[in-house]
């Protein structure tokens, strides 16, 4: 992110009635127009959270986010360039059940119309833009998506800071907060499940998200580093079962561990292997890489991967 530009993040929020497909328009009270739910991200947020608050704030729809749809970039009357980050993000029959939306100072109506629609509806052709994304994944037969989480542990403390067996070593100070601040972004992806290696740095990173969700941690040896360094490691057994789920998950594992995960995503999906999976597998302490599967054609290979570093 740079200084000078403001951040913003929001979605195209969708639902199926009648076997047709609508998606959520947005009328602007003060400004008098019609754009997609979006807003500035708050001091300490990372991106994916401030697309879920903005749009349950403006919506009042709790929804999880699918697939990236693009970024819009436009200058502002100030000279600053506004930079917003969309997905794609399904309204359950439930989470519109529960909508207490009602009129207000911001936002005056709500409208779900057909794509088509929305394309003639929308003030801003950067929205058109963004929805023209959203359709081109449409046609594509891939908008229904379930991510699995790639997680590399918080920051632990170091080997010279530690005396005990390398598996028991705790997080530092940093890591801590870092445990704490991903709790936010991997529930904006809507994961319910999480796998973890067994070690103390990879367990205690996961823990606030479990308190958070009111599951337990399932903890694998499978993908601990001990295992990887022993050759005994079997990131495709853990990554074939949760390709076979197509259900939100998150898999916290070590550094080395992480491209042997990827890979086997790709081999699980049919996807054609590159540099892309490198970039993805080698992140910093905290950080973490969404990966998006088609649910109802999970071999049709990886839709989209997104990558989030810590804001800690």
């Amino acid at each position: 992110m740079t200084e000078t530009a403001i951040y913003a993040a929001g979605g195209v929020v969708w639902r199926v009635v009648d076997d047709k497909l609508m998606v959520l328009l947005i009328h602007r009270t003060r400004y008098r127009d019609v754009t997609l739910p979006k807003g500035k991200v708050d001091p300490g947020e990372m991106l994916a959270e401030t697309a879920v608050r903005e749009i349950f704030e403006e919506t009042g729809i709790r929804a999880a986010l699918g697939v990236p749809v693009g970024v819009s970039r436009y200058n502002l009357p100030s000279k600053r360039q506004k930079i917003v980050h969309y997905w794609a993000a399904e309204a359950t029959d439930a989470a519109i059940r529960t909508s207490a939306f009602v009129p207000n100072n911001e936002i005056a109506a709500l409208e779900w119309v057909t794509t088509k629609k929305a394309v003639s509806r929308l003030s801003y052709p950067v929205d058109v833009e963004i929805l023209e994304n959203f359709i081109r994944i449409v046609d594509e037969g891939v908008l229904r998506t379930f991510p699995i989480v790639a997680l590399r542990h918080a920051k632990a403390l170091s080997r010279e800071e530690w005396h005990g067996k390398d598996v028991a070593r705790p997080l530092s100070a940093r890591g801590r907060k870092q445990a704490d601040a991903i709790v936010g972004p991997l529930l904006a992806f809507g994961v319910r499940k999480i796998i973890s290696s067994p070690a103390t740095r990879c367990m205690k990173t996961v823990k606030p998200l479990a308190v958070a969700i009111r599951r337990k941690v399932n903890a694998s040896p499978l993908i601990s580093q001990d295992a990887w360094e022993e050759g005994q490691s079997d990131s495709r057994a853990v990554i074939g079962a949760r390709v076979r789920a197509r259900k939100p998950a998150v898999l916290c594992s070590h550094g080395p561990v992480l491209p042997e995960i990827m890979n086997e995503l790709a081999l699980a999906t049919g996807t054609l292997r590159g540099s892309y999976l490198g970039s993805a597998s080698a992140l910093e302490t905290g950080a973490f890489s969404v990966v998006h599967m088609s649910v109802d054609n999970p071999g049709s290979g990886i839709v989209a991967i997104e990558t989030h570093e810590p804001k800690v």
